[in-house]
């Protein structure tokens, strides 16, 4: 917040504010005219302040995560990632103090007492005191909207941070809205598998189980950036959350075990909700939800939390975000992963030379992919391979154009997808996973995906025609031109 507001990207809104709608409306009329971060300082019915759409542009994203450009931090993966940089003894020994600094920063350590997010421990859980936002009308209440959900696998005690929204179902429950590919969903699921063979988290087993009901989880509100993003990045599963966000801003993050629960949490958070998911209750309905696709996720059974202990700064600030119709917040967020997980695509797929997410795709919906093509065909293994990579199993449009084209630039993309494809030939359809929020197919989590090849076609993909060339002026008489607007002082004309 001192950042933005150094730098005139913050805006204090100190008359009061309903957190009921109104508030989203107000970021929603900012957020599509590229307009600053806000900070509502008089939320009705709590004490504490409200910071919204900190992430919402390119130059807060980086911002967030400690940079001028998100493609100094995929330079920083590529340069980690590359093998040539170790090829000889020089090179291995120029590497180690970059190697050592990058290591070094990874793993959490743990914070001097007392940690700032137990500044006050609540004796009394009140959900109700934050200002939890109503964001759309159709809305089923209200929801925590930036949560960092933080939850121990039961057999490896691995710790996960995943974003899944919260609906306030009443002063100590919410939802716990874990899609079933998510990572949060798995370890609930192990759970459950362990207490339907009468073991406990601890391998105990029957009435000795420690906890065996109860699967612990904390959830920690207003983090360090990049342990914001962290938790909504793409990662492989061998990748820590916590040593990502690390290696984002450079140093470690600090942690501390919770009150209640044996899970450690960021230290530095504004708000931390301890609590727990009981494994035999009843699945509650949660939603409608105004969701990132611009349209209302349906009411569904999900899991419910129990908020036991609430813990926080002296002076916290409650961060939330809106999410709907494209552009909002939440599209800065992903294309940051757009940005930074490129290096990574590469190589796995060496021939990409450049990806885009167009926001409208919602980032599961449409992606359009340069490729360097050496080989027949080699478009469709692309696509094919994307459908096989993480999250990019979701996508249901991908497009692919040579690498002389910019998949930022949708003119020129548009140009080559309306005039370069044969239906026939050059339209794939497969059957595949699709994202939990997808209306469209008639299945849930499955359903039909098109990928389309809009490169130059080759002789050997079956074109017996001389495809033409693109129309473009010669070199020497763009070169003339561009003096003589100079010359004659007409250079607002180029």
């Amino acid at each position: 917040m001192r950042a933005l507001e150094k730098r005139g990207l913050l805006r204090r809104i100190s008359v009061p504010v309903n957190r009921d709608l109104e508030i989203a409306e107000i970021y929603d009329r900012v957020v599509k005219k590229g307009g600053p971060a806000l900070l509502f300082e008089r939320v009705e019915g709590s004490a504490f302040p409200v910071l919204i759409n900190a992430f919402g542009s390119m130059e807060r994203m980086a911002l967030a995560l400690g940079t001028e450009s998100l493609d100094d931090i995929a330079a920083r993966i590529a340069g980690l990632l590359d093998l040539s940089n170790y090829s000889s003894l020089g090179d291995k020994i120029r590497a180690v103090p970059t190697l050592a600094k990058t290591a070094l920063s990874l793993f959490p350590i743990r914070s001097p007492l007392p940690a700032p997010c137990k500044e006050v421990i609540e004796s009394v859980v009140d959900l109700d005191a934050i200002p939890v936002l109503k964001c759309w009308p159709g809305d089923g209440g209200r929801f925590f909207t930036l949560p960092i959900v933080i939850t121990k696998d039961p057999e490896t005690g691995r710790q996960n941070m995943g974003m899944y929204r919260l609906q306030v179902f009443d002063s100590k429950t919410t939802g716990m809205h874990w899609h079933l590919h998510k990572d949060g969903r798995a370890i609930y699921d192990k759970y459950r598998a362990l207490r339907g063979r009468g073991e406990g988290t601890d391998g105990k087993s029957g009435d000795e189980a420690d906890g065996g009901t109860r699967m612990p989880v904390a959830v920690a509100l207003g983090c360090d950036p990049a342990i914001i993003y962290a938790a909504t990045a793409p990662l492989p599963d061998f990748v820590d959350e916590a040593m990502f966000a690390g290696f984002l801003r450079g140093s470690p993050i600090e942690t501390v075990r919770c009150e209640t629960v044996d899970i450690d949490v960021p230290a530095r958070a504004e708000f931390i909700l301890e609590g727990y998911v009981d494994l035999d209750e009843p699945l509650r309905t949660e939603g409608p939800f105004g969701d990132h696709t611009g349209y209302y996720s349906l009411a569904a059974p999900y899991p419910a939390f129990h908020v036991t202990c609430v813990t926080r700064r002296r002076n916290p600030v409650y961060n939330a975000t809106v999410v709907g119709r494209p552009p909002m917040e939440d599209c800065f967020l992903g294309k940051a992963t757009e940005r930074i997980f490129l290096p990574l695509l590469k190589i796995q797929l060496p021939e990409i030379v450049d990806i885009d997410f167009p926001l409208e795709g919602v980032f599961h919906d449409c992606l359009i992919v340069a490729i360097r093509k050496r080989y027949p065909m080699q478009a469709k293994k692309v696509m094919h391979g994307l459908w096989g990579t993480g999250q990019a199993m979701y996508t249901k449009l991908i497009i692919v154009v040579d690498e002389d084209v910019s998949p930022h630039d949708y003119s020129r993309v548009a140009w080559k997808l309306f005039n370069n494809i044969d239906a026939g030939r050059d339209v794939v359809i497969v059957e595949g996973p699709l994202d939990a929020l997808d209306h469209a197919s008639p299945n849930a989590h499955f359903g039909r995906k098109m990928g389309i090849d809009a490169t130059k076609k080759w002789k050997e993909e079956g074109y017996p025609r001389e495809w033409p060339d693109d129309i473009a002026m010669s070199p020497s008489i763009k070169g003339l031109v561009d003096r003589r607007l100079k010359e004659y002082g007409l250079e607002d004309l180029a």
